[in-house]
């Protein structure tokens, strides 16, 4: 179990890193765009986020 957990912590990081190691001029405006966005804007696409997680999660499984 604990290596599973590991596992998707390391491809986490892994699709984490992809957009700033290629682009980091978009990756930097990305922030910028977030940076101006409201706490319930960002609450709502971190919801969306772990919802999407989930259902990908249970349909996986």
């Amino acid at each position: 179990m604990t290596y599973h957990l590991w596992l998707a912590l390391s491809l986490v990081l892994v699709i984490e890193g992809i957009l700033p190691f290629i682009a980091p001029s978009q990756w930097r405006r990305v922030l910028v765009t977030i940076n101006s966005l409201s706490d319930g804007q960002i609450r709502g696409m971190g919801l969306a986020s772990m919802l999407s997680g989930v259902v990908l999660l249970l349909v996986l499984n």
